[in-house]
């Protein structure tokens, strides 16, 4: 019966007829029923699923044999219905193997099947540009085609319930500026400058990425245009940020240097010029705050919101308190340090509530990293984004503690963190504006 199933002894009606007759018994009285065409049908799928397990179980963990194996199967088999999966089996043996030229043929295979899909046709691009040819890469080139066509048309129907809208359109954009950085490589490779550059600036105006621009100025120093090259590897510099695919940062800092002082003839000004590179990149690539309360002249006119839920929150409930604000961003470590200290005094003032409020006014641009923040701080004090406060009183440093007297002036401001005597000074300062009489 093992036999049987693995498929070593045929078994057919045939057989058993000659069986039968050996033994001496009577032959079958009648002609076996011809099958039907879906029967038929029925029985091959399974003839060739019998044959594909014994493939597999054959090979067992030989990536070798797996090769060899499903290889003579598809002779078998041309056009199976699981060549999809085959194929991919194929791919990654192929690749366990190092034997990269069949992994590359399987996965083009496997495009040829499902065109449309975007993680095949990465895969085939991947293997192409690493250990194509330029027949190869030209192949590589038109993959990378139709998956930029693929990301474009995706609707936005077909996201995550958990990701919004605009995080969605930023992904497509990544995957686009993904995309495009390898087009340009695989021109690149073609001998291609022109369309190469016209990738890579493409690949950075989506989303601004380092290895595109260090790519950029490759490109520039290569035409000897050192200005231009001076300013890409600024932008390659500045932007990297140690994640996968970004540029080394240690390499094009080689690479600035080189340039620079082929331009300048010394590394002198060098550090002034990444400094206003680094800004100009970070204000490209910062995320438009939407403008509130523009145009107000009065902090009791502004209304900000509440970190905890987002809701409104009105200055002028502070009307004739001593108004006490603590602005901070979470990427500030004198904020880290000066905040329990800010904490305790605001404690100091318990059950004064009629006199004196005091707040914790978020300044960071990006606000996601806020409630991460207090997450693991865990401020008592009430905690406002600024929403424009900051820019109407000036704060340019943090921290930046502000005192606001009982008709809204500044009656006390201190920037930074003392550590050695600044608690008591803020207390005296916070007494004062309490007991200062109005007239």
């Amino acid at each position: 019966m093992l036999l049987l199933l693995l498929g070593l002894v045929p078994f057919t009606a045939a057989s058993q007829e000659k069986t039968n007759t050996d033994q001496g018994a009577a032959p079958s009285a009648a002609p076996a029923k011809p099958l039907s065409p879906k029967e038929a049908a029925a029985r091959e799928l399974a003839l060739e699923q019998q044959d594909l397990q014994r493939a597999i179980d054959l090979a067992g963990n030989d990536r070798a044999a797996m090769v060899r194996n499903l290889q003579e199967f598809l002779k078998k088999y041309p056009e199976s219905s699981q060549r999809p999966q085959i194929y991919r089996a194929l791919v990654e043996s192929s690749l366990q193997l190092r034997d990269f030229a069949t992994a590359t043929d399987y996965a083009e295979r496997m495009v040829a099947l499902n065109p449309d899909d975007l993680s095949i046709n990465l895969l085939s691009v991947q293997l192409l540009e690493r250990y194509g040819d330029a027949a190869g890469w030209r192949r590589a080139t038109s993959y990378c085609t139709r998956m930029l066509e693929i990301i474009r048309r995706e609707p936005v129907s077909g996201k995550s319930p958990r990701q919004s809208n605009e995080q969605f359109e930023k992904d497509k954009q990544r995957d686009v500026a993904a995309v495009l950085l390898v087009r340009g490589r695989l021109y690149e490779k073609l001998n291609d400058p022109q369309n190469a550059q016209k990738d890579y600036e493409g690949s950075y105006k989506m989303s601004a990425n380092s290895a595109a621009a260090e790519r950029l100025g490759e490109l520039a120093e290569k035409r000897k245009d050192l200005t231009t090259a001076v300013h890409e590897y600024a932008l390659a510099f500045a932007t990297a940020d140690g994640t996968q695919g970004s540029a080394s940062r240690p390499e094009v800092r080689k690479k600035l240097g080189n340039v620079w002082r082929l331009a300048h003839g010394s590394d002198d000004g060098l550090g002034d010029y990444i400094l206003h590179v680094y800004d100009e990149a970070a204000a490209a690539t910062a995320t438009p705050k939407p403008a509130r309360n523009k145009g107000l002249k009065e902090p009791s006119d502004f209304v900000l919101r509440k970190v905890a839920d987002g809701s409104a929150f009105s200055m002028a409930e502070t009307k004739g308190k001593v108004v006490v604000m603590n602005f901070w961003a979470t990427w500030c470590g004198p904020c880290r340090e000066w905040e329990p200290h800010f904490e305790k005094i605001a404690t100091r003032f318990l059950g004064r509530e009629k006199d004196v409020a005091f707040f914790e006014v978020n300044c960071d641009e990006d606000e996601t990293l806020v409630a991460p923040y207090l997450a693991e701080e865990k401020p008592r004090t009430a905690v406002l984004f600024a929403d424009g406060l900051d820019g109407l009183l000036q704060v340019n440093s943090f921290p930046t503690t502000v005192i606001l007297d009982r008709t809204g002036k500044i009656a006390y401001r201190a920037e930074g963190f003392d550590p050695d005597g600044r608690d008591q000074t803020l207390v005296d300062a916070i007494e004062k504006a309490i007991n200062v009489k109005q007239p």
